[in-house]
């Protein structure tokens, strides 16, 4: 959709319409806020991350797509099967053990993006694709809007728009972030992923047949994710380090690596590869802010964690939904305002912090199967004594944005 009669002013401006950039701009909407959102591309768009946890679907219910989703087609996600630790056997987790939600989703993501965004418009978000973002205007040290121009566009005249908040949901590009603040790398998760998909697979055995696998190898750690009946997503996640030191081409580094593999090498060995190698750097960042006057960071923007538990999407959508909160409270109450976004960074920040602590543990492939159940246990604070429901429920999300209910941050914003 090209800018038309886009207006000069709104409420709230979000660049980047992946998850975060979509769930931020609905829910603003939802709650009666004027709202743009520019996107870079067009809608829908390949892109990695397909394999979703449970910890999203109060989100999804709050937006309204919970039947749609279900609907769509998904293959239907029950748990984790590892491979992982002293135990070399496979062992499984189910979310049932531990939620109310007995499955979640492998998503075609273009597919899953694009429902999101599209329920953004149906909520009034104003969304415009192929819109580059060229500029940051500020008012007196406050964040006051953007230029952009439209991909394509002959003319290449910027347009200039303005609001009350900037959102940066447009991943690792940054594109506000890294004007307003630095961002930290954590240097021992410099990894790389490199990717391919089968056809057909032979699935995990029994009820393990709908987990996603996780699987390690002396160089790294393989994922296999079941995106339907005769596809499977097969990646291979190792530092960058090894990966350059390498001959550094995709597919020989990664068939080589096959044969530490006990699991997804069987998984693919009756298929066929149907897709080129990908790579991307699984570059694990936090950006030293998250907010200042008049902007907000969510998603890969603000911060990204391994994607060992596949908790991306969720820790976006879970960003997107203290940010709607945040700027909800601080449209209505101006004088709330750096309260509110200090209290929106101060959570979001420990959601991060809490799931990059587990994955630096659990990146010790070589710790008994009880050390890394226990140790959920010890994060989550759980006195329960239940090690196992502990680890699913951190691993799942379960445990996250949930816990910060309507309530408390209304309660947050008049003082009380």
């Amino acid at each position: 959709m090209g800018p038309g009669n886009v207006a000069d002013s709104y409420d709230v401006l979000v660049v980047g319409g992946g998850p975060a950039g979509a769930t931020v701009a609905a829910l603003l909407a939802k709650r009666g806020h004027q709202v743009l959102l520019l996107e870079r591309e067009t809608f829908p768009r390949y892109h990695i991350g397909e394999s979703l946890i449970t910890g999203m679907l109060d989100i999804i219910a709050e937006l309204g797509l919970t039947q749609r989703l279900d609907s769509m087609g998904f293959p239907r996600k029950h748990g984790i099967t590892f491979r992982w630790g002293d135990d070399q056997q496979p062992w499984s987790v189910t979310f049932a053990e531990a939620s109310r939600y007995e499955y979640s989703y492998h998503v075609r993501r273009d597919e899953f993006d694009n429902l999101l965004l599209t329920r953004a418009r149906e909520l009034g978000v104003r969304v415009i694709e192929n819109a580059v973002v060229k500029e940051t205007l500020t008012d007196g040290g406050r964040v006051a809007g953007v230029r952009f121009a439209m991909t394509g566009d002959d003319r290449g005249r910027p347009r200039e728009v303005r609001a009350r908040f900037v959102i940066d949901a447009s991943g690792q590009a940054r594109i506000i972030g890294r004007r307003l603040t630095p961002v930290t790398w954590h240097k021992d998760l410099r990894n790389i992923a490199i990717w391919t998909y089968f056809s057909p697979y032979t699935p995990l055995p029994g009820a393990q047949a709908s987990h996603i696998l996780v699987e390690a190898t002396e160089r790294g750690w393989f994922w296999g994710i079941p995106v339907s009946e005769t596809r499977l997503s097969a990646g291979f996640v190792t530092p960058a380090a090894t990966f350059c030191g390498s001959a550094s081409d995709p597919e020989a580094f990664f068939t080589s690596q096959l044969r530490d593999s006990r699991v997804i090498k069987d998984l693919i060995a009756s298929g066929s590869r149907v897709s080129e190698f990908r790579t991307t750097r699984d570059w694990s960042h936090a950006s030293d802010r998250f907010q200042g006057p008049g902007w907000l960071l969510v998603g890969d923007a603000a911060t990204f964690i391994d994607p060992l538990f596949s908790s991306g999407v969720w820790l976006g959508m879970s960003g997107a939904w203290l940010a709607s909160r945040a700027v909800d409270l601080s449209l209505r109450d101006p004088e709330a305002e750096a309260e509110q976004l200090s209290r929106f960074e101060r959570l979001y920040r420990q959601l991060a912090t809490d799931i990059l602590a587990y994955v630096r543990y659990f990146y010790d492939p070589t710790r008994k199967q009880e050390d890394y159940l226990q140790r959920a246990q010890s994060a989550m604070e759980i006195a329960t004594g239940q090690s196992r429901l502990a680890f699913i429920a951190l691993i799942s999300g379960i445990s996250a944005v949930a816990e910060y209910s309507e309530e408390e941050l209304m309660q947050a914003g008049t003082g009380s």
